[in-house]
């Protein structure tokens, strides 16, 4: 059985930190697939942590549990915020409402006044660098704008807990590599937990303070790395033979975990 938990009420540090705890998780769908087994993570406050893993092996299913759209099969699943954002491979703005509004919405949804909204709004589209496309539409923006709507759209709710699935896959790379360094300045200006789900490996080591690998289908966790560059990461690193080592590191542990599937 899953328990998923509100926010702690104690102040004790090592309980208020740790915003994701999944202990021995499963899931198994109706049709009889396995998509994780036995899965032990947790994430704390101040932790960006990256999965990579083989398609199918149950990478977005942990996302869909932590942020409460499914149900583990089996296991215990606690979850130490209701603060939760959430960011999709896909930027899902509205069409008929300009950038603001589409910030807004979120805070709409959660029946925030117009004023409170709108003073939100405006603080998360400057922190992502919108200003000025405030009345634009998303069929004005580049794929990296309509991103940044998006993370904007969920910075309104001051997320705890921030869960990313994939959301710089289909950029090209030279934008995805700005959006990840503006998220890292986000990341450290916030200092919210992160799970962030990537195909990429090098993003993955980039990105994060914490690299989790997961096995193919059923997906369970085979190798967990810690990465030790400083948090303010300087793009520079992605040339450095320790960026190369590590990134060799968990892209071996990703084909042998894949050798599961």
């Amino acid at each position: 059985m899953t328990v998923t938990a509100p926010a702690p009420t104690n102040t004790q540090t090592s309980t208020t930190d740790v915003l994701l705890d999944f202990s021995n998780v499963e899931m198994t769908f109706p049709d009889g697939t396995i998509a994780l087994h036995g899965v032990d993570l947790v994430v704390k406050r101040g932790e960006f942590v990256t999965v990579v893993g083989p398609s199918g092996c149950g990478k977005s299913t942990l996302l869909r549990i932590a942020s409460g759209l499914e149900t583990a099969s089996n296991g215990v699943a606690q979850v130490g915020t209701d603060r939760i954002g959430y960011v999709f491979q896909d930027a899902t703005l509205l069409p008929w409402r300009n950038v603001t509004a589409n910030v807004e919405l979120l805070a709409e949804l959660h029946g925030e006044s117009k004023k409170d909204r709108a003073a939100k709004a405006r603080e998360a589209i400057e922190l992502v660098g919108l200003g000025g496309f405030e009345k634009h539409l998303p069929k004005a923006l580049s794929g990296g704008m309509k991103m940044r709507a998006s993370l904007a759209r969920s910075l309104t709710l001051d997320p705890e807990l921030f869960l990313f699935d994939e959301p710089f896959g289909a950029l090209d790379e030279i934008t995805r590599e700005r959006l990840n360094d503006e998220l890292i300045e986000l990341f450290n200006a916030k200092q919210f937990a992160g799970l962030f789900i990537t195909h990429s490996v090098s993003e993955a080591v980039y990105m994060s303070t914490k690299v989790v690998v997961m096995s193919g289908r059923p997906g369970t966790i085979v190798e967990t790395f810690d990465v030790p560059f400083p948090p303010t990461r300087d793009p520079e690193v992605r040339f450095t033979p320790e960026f190369a080592a590590l990134v060799g590191e968990v892209s071996h542990a990703l084909r042998k975990g894949h050798g599961n599937s």
